[in-house]
């Protein structure tokens, strides 16, 4: 959540700091402001910018504004309601400016502890506290040391968080900060620079390094200190930039939604690159290591867990071993009974989701041994803090609805499966080649649902009158369809459920009438004619059944039935296919009702915060 951007530089760095928040808008957008200082101005005075609208707004002020330092920002609101008072960047006293990304969450009695001393609140939110503490160690030391300033104040912020921080007479320097929170430092020709997101900066720096917990970075045009959270000097692994950002660029789609759900067939074709068979090597573990656990436990949130639960089915069905999926942010607050031989899953598609990273350490805690995440980003805190991995070939997602990023990931955990079927002697050598012909279909198969995007056009318009939605599904298809009502309620504002099929005559059958639309997802699988018992108590009750069937199941559209065939049945990978046409579906209601379809009310992308 929320975006930071940061730069230092001997010219001008307004438009890096605009560009830079226009290409972090995904993860925050109720506010956007920027703190600049201008080093060859007298006295440098710190000169800040906020709106509430869009960053396309934020651009239209930054004309009038010059600096050589400055941090920006853009805000996913948490304490303090989304208005300009509670943009960012923060000042305290005209002296110390601060952006800030997580929660602090002992914010309350520091706030008490400022107000005593005389120092007033601006705004409602937590970061301005950090401000606070800043000009206050800054003015008590009499050192005029912002770094150490910052230093000194970290060990009082109770939380997770990722700031940046300048000073109005240390019109050089860019201090930044992480614990909980990512930063990535980017180091260019006589400039450096900092962001949540090295997307930021994409095409600006030659190289970048990610800070680890606790490490404060002092930037300055020609150098870059970093110091650990022992207070000693530390060296970051350098790695190159990339050398643009042409994930940014719209192409010609209408949304990043639109364009990362067509993306779905590269995504996967280079995610299977290289893998010629399955077994432990794919996630970094060796023999010896991958035979050591019995059964598994799997932590997401969202669109993961939804991955996730799909994946039950298959490492039970063709793995045979004993799964668990919890949502994250529960398993973290409730007792369990840990077994030292489970292998724990984590699932994130930034893999700095933080209530899944706090699961996943609540879990080592505990004495699991045994770790593995599936991630987007290889530089990211889970796949640090695992023993093994598999990073999807998903590329940026900038669209909030995650799409590609969600298919990659059954695709990882499809993967999982086979390997540990694989170890146990439950996939022959003959299996295997044919498991990776399906695979290598894949790509093929996705373009032919992407080809159903006119028909589901169609059948938007009429969702698009509706304000509530039933989903339904059976066995692994079950998570799909929940995923297919989130998909539907982030983007569209439609109120959408999901159940299990066989449900329906335990409660939901009471909401169905003519004026509730229910999307059935309906492969060509073992509970195909009980799910269309299912469908025939909609149908009595008079609701609307939408219906995406593979071409052999014998649905056909009729009065209260409308059906899309997709082009063939796919097995157990049918859950990757199925999901792209509810991805569509949600995306074309949400254009038909005119929502911002990339940037949905009340959400962001990268949740960093608990």
């Amino acid at each position: 959540m929320c975006g930071i951007v940061g730069a230092v530089s001997r010219k001008n760095i307004v438009d890096v700091l605009v560009e830079g928040l226009r290409r972090l808008e995904y993860r925050g957008y109720d506010s956007c402001g920027f703190a600049v200082i201008n080093s060859d101005a007298s006295q440098h005075p710190i000169q800040r910018a906020r709106t509430t609208a869009r960053v396309s707004e934020l651009a239209d002020q930054a004309k009038d504004f010059q600096g050589t330092l400055g941090i920006a920002h853009t805000r996913w609101a948490t304490h303090g309601k989304p208005d300009t008072q509670n943009a960012h960047p923060h000042i305290s006293n005209n002296l110390i400016a601060v952006v800030h990304n997580g929660i602090i969450e002992n914010y309350e009695v520091l706030r008490s502890e400022l107000k005593a001393v005389g120092y007033e609140f601006t705004s409602e939110t937590d970061t301005e506290v950090i401000a606070h503490l800043i000009h206050q160690e800054y003015k008590n030391s009499g050192q005029k040391d912002i770094a150490q300033s910052v230093r000194a104040v970290l060990p009082k912020l109770h939380g997770a968080y990722a700031i940046g921080v300048i000073a109005q007479d240390n019109p050089t320097t860019l201090v930044g900060a992480r614990v909980g929170s990512p930063l990535v430092i980017a180091l260019g020709e006589k400039e450096n620079f900092l962001a949540s997101d090295a997307l930021a900066l994409a095409g600006r720096a030659h190289s970048m390094m990610y800070l680890e917990e606790g490490d404060v970075a002092v930037l300055n045009a020609d150098s870059v200190i970093v110091v650990d959270q022992a207070g000693h000097s530390a060296k970051r692994e350098e790695k190159p930039m990339p050398a643009q950002a042409d994930s940014v660029d719209l192409g010609p789609y209408q949304h990043y939604m639109q364009k990362e759900i067509f993306e779905q067939p590269r995504a996967i074709g280079d995610t299977l690159t290289n893998i010629t068979s399955f077994g432990p090597e794919l996630f970094g573990a060796s023999s010896n290591e991958w035979n050591a656990f019995d059964q598994i436990l799997i932590l997401a949130c969202g669109t993961s867990y939804y991955s996730a639960c799909v994946a039950k089915y298959w490492l039970e069905d063709i793995a045979g071993i004993p799964t668990q999926v919890e949502i994250a942010s529960e398993y973290r607050y409730r007792t369990t009974v840990p077994n030292p031989k489970t292998l724990i899953v984590v699932v994130s598609q930034s893999g700095e989701t933080a209530d899944t990273l706090a699961a996943l350490r609540h879990a080592k805690s505990l004495g699991h041994q045994y770790t593995l995440a599936v991630c987007n980003v290889a530089s990211s805190a889970m796949v640090r803090e695992t023993n093994w991995h598999f990073l999807t070939k998903a590329g940026a997602e900038i669209g909030v609805a995650s799409t590609k990023a969600f298919t990659t990931q059954l695709l990882a955990l499809y993967l999982l499966a086979i390997s540990i079927a694989k170890r146990s002697g439950k996939i022959s050598a003959e299996k295997e080649k044919d498991i990776l012909r399906e695979l290598r279909h894949l790509p093929k198969a996705l373009h032919a649902v992407l080809a159903l995007e006119p028909q589901i056009i169609a059948w938007s318009h009429a969702f698009a009158k509706c304000e509530n939605a039933l989903f339904l599904g059976r066995g692994l298809h079950y998570p799909i369809a929940l995923e297919g009502a989130l998909k539907l309620k982030e983007i569209s504002y439609i109120h959408a459920e999901a159940y299990p099929a066989g449900e329906l005559k335990h409660g939901p059958l009471a909401l169905v009438t003519d004026k509730m639309p229910v999307v059935t997802v309906a492969p060509n699988d073992v509970l195909l004619e009980k799910l269309k018992s299912n469908m025939q108590e909609v149908k009595a009750r008079g609701g609307k059944l939408y219906v995406f069937a593979d071409q052999d199941t014998e649905i056909v559209s009729s009065e209260g039935i409308n059906v899309i065939r997709l082009p063939e049945h796919y097995g157990n990978l049918s859950p990757i296919l199925h999901v792209v046409p509810l991805q569509l579906l949600a995306y074309h209601v949400a254009c038909a009702r005119g929502t911002d379809v990339d940037k949905p009310r009340n959400l962001a992308k990268s949740v960093t915060v608990e």
